[in-house]
This record gives C-alpha cells, structure tokens and sequence, in this order.
C-alpha cells in the first residue's frame, strides 16, 4: 500500500487531474449500444507498480471498459491515454505495450508451456537467447518452471492461468490488462495467482489493470473501483471504501419484511434496508445490537449475523441493491 500515497486519487469522481506519472488516464468515457447506456462519464487514473481492481456486478460495464482499454473496441466519447498516447490515434503504438490476459483462456494446449511462450515472443520479433532466458525468467517468476516441457491440456486450470500471465509479460509491457483473472479457479489457485500479481507489479514495476466480479480479488488490489450500470460510483483503497460504513453490518433473514423494518427502526432508532431478500443495519457494537434483536423480535428472527464491512456491503450502500 506504501506506493499509492506516491500519487494520490482524488475523492471527487467528477475532478479528473492527469498525472505524469500514470499510465492509465480515463476521461469522461461513454459508451452506447443502441438505446442502452453502458458506460457513462467513468473517469479514473491508474499509475505504475499499482494493482487496480475494476469490481462491479455482472452487466455493470466492466467488459466494455475492459474491450476499449484492450483497443478491440473504439471509443465513441470521452478521452483515454495509455502511457501518453491517445488511444483515438495510437492504438499500434498502445498494443506493442500491453500486455492482456482474456477471460477465455487463448493457450494452445496441445503444445508446451515453452512452445506457447517461444510462438508468442516471435510475434514480437523476440528470439533467440534473449527470448530463452525471458521465458526461463517467467516461468520461474510464476512457479511453473518445472512444468516447462508439459503440454498446457495436463496443467491444472491455475497453472495455466500462471502461464498465460507469463505470456502476456513476455515482451515487457508496461501495463498488464487481466479479464476476470481468476473465474473459475478454486480459492487456493485465486490466492496463489493475486499473489503472483502482486509480485509481478513489484518486480516488472508495471500496472496491473483487472476486471472481477469477486469481491476476495477487489481486496487484493492497491485500489478498487465501483462499477455500477455503467457509473463509477466510487473508488479507493478497500479499506478506505469500508470506513465508508459505519460500524458493524448486521444481516436478518428469514420472513423479513417492511413492517419487520418499520417495526426495527422504531425500536433502537436504526435504519434498516431492505434488499436481496434480507434487512441490512449499520449499527455500533453490534453483538450488543443482535443480542437486544433477538430478545425484543423471538418470533420474527429467524437467522441473524454480523460482521465488518466488506466491499459487498459499501456496493449496497452506495447503490441500494444486493451485489449479484
């Protein structure tokens, strides 16, 4: 976390403020098809050696961020720059300088893992000892070194994952763009490809850009953005995004309902909201509030907990419904 008071982002999601030294400028970007709005207004900087999780619900607008800043698809309004050029006018320039892992695995498995790095690095007239020792490098900076002569079908479904960051590296680029990184891995593989992010942001000294739908991949991240129906309706580190919540979270579910809430207000002056299925309360010592609960409602409390704010509960807040 010690980089990103390096350079500061602002609060103001309305304030964009460009920076020398970022690599990832959004300005004011939207986006239509036909009628339906995806993307509206987004505006965000992302700087070197930071991890920047882009969160947001499925059909939030995070895969047409994601296409645009991958150049496979043009922008229609608002500006991006990507290590200073515009991606309006650079795109050639911008893609020999990316570095993108799609959600859809795009390895070759009946080759090797080396055979698929070393047909990679000639497609950017990189070979010979230079593209040899790149991807021993790699593949030794991924944990999958031991693995270099088997065929990507037998790899587990996180080691290949491993090797498609290594692929994405292979020719240096400053910015790494990563689609849903982890879907469908287990949750030791996530744990173990976050953490080679993490080490791959610090050693290459890149940006690490991702799209996630999973809340454990967004508090990985340096810093995370809300994506919500298309608006970036917040932005910051995890823990700072948390604070945003006041104390405890507490969940009812059960046979809740509007009088339920109406009937919880009342009683110990909260507010509770009613959304996904299940009333949620912000509230201060909240052992002591789900004690008094369940003692003035028996009959009505089925199933309570409570907990610390998570990245699920500042979505809720923020926009009033479940993150789904």
């Amino acid at each position: 976390m010690g980089r990103m008071g390096a350079h500061p982002q602002s609060s103001n999601l309305a304030t964009f403020q460009p920076n020398a030294d970022c690599l990832i400028e959004v300005e004011n970007l939207s986006h239509r098809y036909q009628t339906r709005q995806v993307l509206n207004k987004v505006s965000f900087n992302v700087s070197c050696g930071e991890i920047f999780g882009l969160l947001g619900p499925n059909g939030s607008g995070k895969t047409t961020l994601f296409r645009i800043l991958s150049t496979l698809m043009p922008i229609t309004s608002g500006t991006v720059r990507i290590l200073g050029y515009d991606l309006t006018t650079a795109v050639k320039a911008i893609r020999h300088r990316l570095g993108v892992v799609f959600q859809h695995p795009g390895l070759d498995v009946k080759l090797t893992v080396v055979e698929n790095l070393r047909h990679h690095g000639h497609l950017y007239g990189i070979s010979g000892k230079t593209l040899r020792h790149r991807i021993a490098e790699l593949l030794e900076q991924v944990g999958v070194s031991d693995r270099a002569t088997d065929r990507v079908e037998v790899l587990s479904g996180g080691l290949q994952r491993r090797v498609e960051l290594a692929k994405a590296m292979l020719h240096s680029p400053r910015v790494l763009l990563l689609d849903e990184p982890t879907s469908g891995l287990d949750v030791i593989a996530r744990r173990q490809l976050n953490a080679e992010l993490r080490a791959l942001a610090d050693t290459e000294n890149i940006l690490v850009f991702l799209t996630t739908h999973l809340l454990d991949d967004a508090e990985a991240c340096n810093r995370v953005g809300i994506l919500n129906n298309g608006s970036l309706v917040a932005i910051g580190a995890p823990d700072e995004l948390k604070a945003q919540v006041g104390g405890d979270v507490v969940r009812i579910e059960g046979e809740v309902s509007e009088r339920l809430s109406t009937a919880i207000a009342e009683k110990f002056s909260v507010s509770p909201v009613l959304t996904g299925g299940h009333l949620r309360v912000e509230c201060e010592r909240g052992h002591e509030f789900v004690r008094d609960l369940v003692a003035a409602f028996p009959n009505e409390i089925q199933t309570v907990q409570f907990g610390r704010p998570t990245l699920e509960d500042v979505f809720t807040k923020l926009t009033g419904n479940p993150f789904i």
